[in-house]
């Protein structure tokens, strides 16, 4: 049975990903990173979230920022805390001492079928590699949340977690570590309707009730950015392969990160010409990645409603 990792930014997203996760795998720990708010807030988010839930298990502090270049910020989407619309007692744990780069370190040194869940900036696991390049060969599988195999969300070819710190996405595409990518191509197709959003609401238990609160907040935003009617559940699709996996199709392709162009920094290059040998001009390229490319996205949306309205 395989170790898990969430390595997040919550997030409203990644709080439904988090409790929906802990409802259905074993989490060996929780990294957390800037991202959709700065750091400091993420972890305070994900303390929080996994104190209302009853859920103890370990969180470690990440990067606040990226290896290179200017810090990207989500608060547009999801607000100042980054979970807006929640109101959750604050934690009694604490994180620990380990960085979240340490903590993913010392994980991947003690477990032989370790599974790390990126659904953020990918900063955390860049940093890991670069200072311990032997754990490349320890982890199990990535599963990431990011990407896109067409159209991005920041600019017109890039998603925001790629985004955010394409030289650490770079690195960890290149690493050799097997990698599941759930991008906007199938993520963005549905999430949280107005009436789900209702039922947690109405819920007289506390975290469904605020995560209600969170996910209207969501979806408000979702619909004035984006004239949406659901408020997309990304997080959630990297963590569904490792509980229900037939919901989400793969193909396996060669993705290479573009961090150095002018309009195209941040775009996953997402290889599908399904080219299997050489063509002539230029050998082959390891197909490092199995990319999403069709989703059952609303029994997605079911499965993390019934989640959430579980923590009673």
């Amino acid at each position: 049975m395989s170790h898990f990792i969430l390595d997040c930014d919550p997030g409203h997203d990644d709080a439904v990903a988090m409790l929906f996760a802990a409802k259905h795998l074993s989490l060996s720990g929780i990294t957390t990173v800037f991202g959709n708010t700065n750091v400091d807030n993420t972890t305070k988010n994900a303390l929080a979230l996994i104190d209302a839930a009853g859920i103890e298990v370990p969180v470690a502090q990440g990067a606040a920022g990226p290896l290179s270049g200017t810090l990207e910020s989500g608060e547009s989407v999801h607000g100042k805390s980054g979970l807006d619309g929640a109101n959750l007692p604050q934690g009694h744990q604490q994180s620990v001492t380990e960085s979240g780069a340490e903590f993913l370190i010392s994980a991947a040194r003690k477990e032989s079928d370790l599974v790390i869940i990126a659904i953020a900036p990918l900063t955390n696991l860049a940093l890991a590699l670069k200072q311990a390049p032997d754990i490349a060969q320890k982890i199990q599988e990535i599963s990431i949340m990011g990407g896109s195999t067409g159209v991005g969300n920041v600019t017109p070819v890039a998603e925001f977690n790629i985004f955010a710190d394409p030289e650490a996405a770079a690195i960890v595409f290149s690493s050799g570590i097997p990698i599941r990518m759930a991008g906007l191509n199938i993520t963005s197709k549905f999430g949280i309707n107005a009436s789900q959003v209702a039922a947690l609401r109405a819920s007289s238990a506390l975290l469904p009730r605020e995560i209600g609160g969170a996910l209207d907040y969501y979806l408000t935003r979702q619909h004035s950015i984006y004239g949406r009617t659901h408020a997309p559940i990304h997080d959630v699709c990297a963590v569904i392969p490792y509980t229900h996996p037939d919901l989400i199709q793969y193909e396996s392709m060669h993705v290479e990160v573009e961090y150095q162009g002018d309009i195209t920094r941040g775009q996953t290059v997402c290889d599908q010409r399904g080219i299997m040998s050489d063509d002539g001009l230029s050998p082959p390229k390891f197909k490092n990645a199995r990319v999403a490319i069709s989703a059952r996205g609303e029994t997605i949306s079911n499965l993390a409603i019934e989640s959430l309205l579980s923590y009673t």
